[in-house]
């Protein structure tokens, strides 16, 4: 990323310190009400800062682990179990990214409370960034597929832990009218960025066996630690640079605080459900990214049961993300003009229509491709300008509980959407009506969306 940008101090383009520990002793606010005022100016048309751009730079590390598990993983671990006498790749998945997913649900709202606690932050971060990128690793170890399946799940789990706390950081690196702009340009780097590492390892993959000499189960091991290389790389600028600028305790209190949590969370869940148009966001984001997160992780093992050509779908899923880096940018610049949820609703309507596309149409490769294409041009904008809306719609001192529960609301989704598609496949044979499932998802956040007032809009 150019390197021309002025250096700010973090400090200066969000609230001070001092500001925030004044209202520690404080329950956490009721959405926007405080200090967190939404605006309805555009966005200055600035260079990023520093710390903006080290904040975006990690979404280009984590990804590749994400572009990884969703190209080369599924199709690996089907490998796998045919080789065990198993045929259910979707099923089995499904099930296997339930579990990552629930076990982040549980975890992410207790971390998140202790995290708000001064310098925490980093550390929760850092612990599972590091699990993540270990069992990233072990996954290139000659495992069977339950084994496989076991080390996937904690490097998922890893991975998500590690977004939890990442997101929350949006709140400390930027302000309110740059957060979505901010937040788009992760997504938007984080696709294009990931194609580097994956052209590699699909370059080994598929090139190793006849230049190298090397099987291509060895060369597909390799991919597994190039990406955690990779993923590591790119979090040492975020590291050795971020600071916790808001937080509901200084590091004196820390023991108090913790022996508070369960008290905090109480207080946190009852601000959300009390202020109306964050609960009726919280309920919508529930399903829609739901809808989105397992269009996302089962769209290879889908199309691995039709029958579709792994090399097909690994070709389709690179273009998704040369698309996705373009719409990204261009849904942030149209979040400032026509408000970040008006943008969210349009994106759902349109996953309603290529959810129906996916289960009616697709059958063929080609079929493929243009499902891997619409996905691209609204995946990257929904997500960031979900993770930027809720980030101005929150007391800023407490956004890891805060940010905790936003997890819940999406990884408590994931849950629900992987094992539903799982389910009705498994009882029905029929993979087509397991990814039909997902319309009625869809519809409920559309509901929710269109009741809820919006509150940055004024």
């Amino acid at each position: 990323m150019p390197n021309s940008a002025p250096i700010h101090s973090i400090t200066a383009s969000t609230s001070g310190t001092a500001g925030n520990v004044g209202n520690t002793g404080n329950a956490p606010g009721g959405g926007s009400a405080g200090d967190s005022t939404p605006s309805n100016a555009t966005a200055p048309r600035m260079r990023f800062t520093a710390q903006e751009k080290k904040w975006i730079v990690y979404d280009v590390g984590n990804s590749a682990f994400v572009l990884l598990s969703t190209a080369v993983v599924p199709i690996y671990a089907n490998s796998l179990l045919e080789a065990a006498g198993q045929s259910n790749i979707v099923s089995t998945w499904g099930y296997a990214q339930t579990i990552a997913s629930l076990v982040i649900a549980v975890l992410t709202p207790l971390l998140g409370s202790i995290a708000d606690v001064q310098g925490m932050k980093i550390r929760f971060f850092t612990g599972f960034l590091l699990t993540g990128v270990v069992m990233c690793c072990a996954m290139a170890l000659p495992l069977g597929w339950l084994a496989f399946l076991i080390v996937c799940v904690l490097a998922t789990i890893g991975l998500n832990g590690s977004l939890t706390f990442y997101d929350s950081m949006l709140v400390d690196v930027t302000t309110d009218e740059r957060m979505d702009r901010v937040s788009s340009h992760g997504y938007a780097w984080g696709y294009i960025g990931s194609t580097v590492p994956f052209i590699a390892c699909i370059a080994l993959i598929f090139g190793g066996p006849a230049l190298l000499g090397l099987p291509t189960v060895l060369c597909t091991r390799i991919s597994f630690v190039i990406t955690a290389i990779w993923w590591i790389a790119f979090t040492i600028p975020l590291l050795t640079s971020c600071r916790q600028t808001h937080y509901r305790a200084t590091r004196d209190k820390t023991g108090e605080a913790i022996r508070g949590t369960f008290d905090e969370l109480r207080s946190t869940f009852r601000a959300i459900h009390a202020n109306k148009p964050l609960w009726m966001f919280m309920i919508a984001f529930f399903f829609y990214i739901d809808a989105v997160n397992t269009v996302i992780s089962m769209s290879t093992s889908y199309g691995t049961q039709l029958g579709i050509d792994p090399t097909q779908l690994v070709a389709a899923l690179l273009v998704t993300q040369f698309v996705a880096f373009p719409c990204a940018i261009i849904y942030g610049r149209l979040a400032d003009r026509f408000g970040g949820k008006t943008m969210i609703v349009a994106a759902v309507i349109v996953y309603l229509c290529i959810v129906f596309f996916a289960a009616f149409f697709l059958r063929t490769a080609t079929e493929f491709w243009i499902l891997a294409i619409l996905v691209g041009m609204f995946q990257g904008g929904i997500q960031a300008l979900s993770r930027s809306y809720y980030g101005k719609l929150i007391p800023k001192q407490h956004a890891d509980e805060y940010y905790g529960f936003y997890d819940v609301f999406g990884k408590t989704a994931s849950v629900l959407g992987t094992f539903l598609v799982a389910t009705t496949t498994s009882i029905t044979g029929n993979a087509s009506l397991g990814v039909l499932s997902i319309t009625i998802l869809l519809a409920l956040a559309l509901v929710f969306l269109l009741a809820q007032k919006d509150p940055t809009r004024g």
